[in-house]
């Protein structure tokens, strides 16, 4: 189960630093249209609405489900060479859902799945210090880039494909090469025509980098590494089907969407001068949804342009932290600094296990509880503490970390960001800030074709 807890953004917790049932109400019809707008969208395949089919077609599970088998006994690692999208979701599975030192077991204690490394950065330093801890013998290489182009993954990819082939032959090399790639063009596309890889992946066209977890993007290391990849869709789906996908709604429908009402009150703040969303898990393996968040957050909802062609410059920026940690690092700030923040805590229930504290000399207040106690008493704490001084926070609460209720936070998210852009009258799922970027790197390296972009570097 997951749910939104909103409580503590409403006038009657943070006074004049938070929105009246009303301004919510106002919404209810402004709700109804813009759900239909996001299903016709979904429904038109030229938009770059995709991933809200995923968890209904279980794109490519079975191919997945294929290799697992034929390569689970033969490896011993999976890395994954990806940037952005291509990485963080990737992260925010593994971190979730497997344990903390994952890469420390034995593969006996792993039950025969394989490491997982993410190379999503092309640091030289770093890339030295992975190779120290990788057999390239036993490695299985998963290249992800939807265009089949990206520069920091290609450069890495080069290198260690060329230290492969010193180790194995170029004729072992390709059994140890995944390629994930969209379905038409590109370097890496390719590269999969000539028979370079032995596992190749689609990433579908109307599937963003960003949007693209619950694709073979992120499926191929979840499942590798034991993530019951099946129910992950499943909670997915089951949270699409919760907040009416697909389907009409009327305006009571809307405050049990968590989806939208996560969206409309980052929006209603926005509007207010609170451009600041700080995510923060009270979970080690929720942080890692932190990062994923940040990209999906800011890259869909930075943008220069509304829909009308008007400058707006609009866009909340999302930080990430950290509880308990942070508490001892931030919270000062978001209680005492400046008001221009909304507090978003990612909330478990249930742990895993549960670690009682013992006897230590002299009986101290500590002894006798369970580090799960502690845990939620700091969170809760924090929570109140926030709201004791009008800062509006909310909750993302989920029962227990599996497979099924991280799938629901990832739909639930993506989902807000489809409901945001539409109240910011902004396109989502474009970044055309960041393809400048890219054709201005191109053009520092002499790409041809990107001349003129070197011009503008001048």
């Amino acid at each position: 189960m997951i749910y939104l807890k909103y409580s503590n953004v409403l006038f009657e917790k943070v006074k004049e630093h938070g929105i009246k049932q009303q301004e919510i109400q106002n919404y209810e019809n402004d709700f109804v249209k813009i759900h239909s707008v996001i299903n016709q969208k979904i429904n038109n395949e030229q938009l770059m609405l995709g991933w809200a089919k995923l968890p209904f077609i279980n794109f490519e599970v079975d191919k997945i489900l294929k290799m697992l088998l034929e390569v689970k006994n033969k490896f011993d690692t999976l890395l994954v060479l990806g940037i952005g999208g291509s990485a963080l979701g990737n992260i925010a599975l593994q971190t979730s859902l497997r344990d903390k030192f994952w890469n420390s077991l034995t593969k006996k204690q792993r039950n025969g799945y394989l490491k997982l490394y993410v190379f999503d950065n092309i640091d030289p330093d770093s890339l030295k210090s992975l190779l120290k801890h990788i057999d390239l013998k036993k490695t299985l290489i998963n290249v992800i880039s939807k265009a089949g182009d990206t520069a920091e993954t290609l450069s890495t990819f080069f290198i260690l494909y060329n230290l492969l082939v010193k180790k194995v032959g170029k004729t072992k090399a390709k059994k140890h090469i995944i390629i994930t790639t969209g379905p038409k063009t590109g370097f890496l596309r390719e590269l999969v025509n000539k028979g370079y890889s032995q596992y190749d992946f689609t990433i579908p066209e109307n599937v963003g980098g960003r949007f693209s977890v619950l694709s073979p993007v992120g499926l191929v290391s979840a499942a590798l590494t034991g993530i019951n990849i099946k129910k992950l869709l499943l909670g997915a789906k089951n949270m699409a089907e919760y907040c009416l996908v697909g389907k009409n709604v009327t305006p009571q429908d809307m405050k049990k969407n968590p989806a939208f009402m996560f969206a409309l009150i980052n929006y209603i703040f926005y509007q207010r001068g609170k451009h600041i969303c700080v995510m923060m898990p009270y979970s080690d393996k929720l942080y890692g949804f932190a990062d994923w968040f940040r990209q999906l957050w800011a890259e869909s909802l930075g943008k220069e342009k509304d829909n009308n062609g008007n400058i707006v410059n609009v866009g909340p920026t999302p930080v990430k932290s950290l509880g308990v940690t942070d508490q001892h690092s931030q919270l000062q700030l978001y209680r005492e600094g400046p008001n221009d923040k909304i507090i978003v805590f990612l909330s478990v229930e249930r742990f895993t296990c549960e670690i009682k504290i013992p006897k230590f000399l002299e009986q101290h207040y500590l002894c006798g509880h369970t580090l799960n106690e502690l845990f939620k008493a700091e969170e809760k704490s924090t929570i109140a503490s926030l709201t004791h001084a009008k800062r509006p926070n909310i909750s993302i609460v989920l029962s227990q970390i599996s497979e099924e209720t991280v799938g629901k936070l990832i739909y639930m998210l993506e989902l807000a960001v489809a409901y945001a852009g539409e109240l910011f009258n902004i396109d989502a799922f474009n970044q055309p800030g960041v393809v400048l970027g890219k054709n201005y790197t191109y053009a520092l390296l002499g790409r041809k074709g990107y001349e003129k972009y070197l011009e503008e570097l001048k």
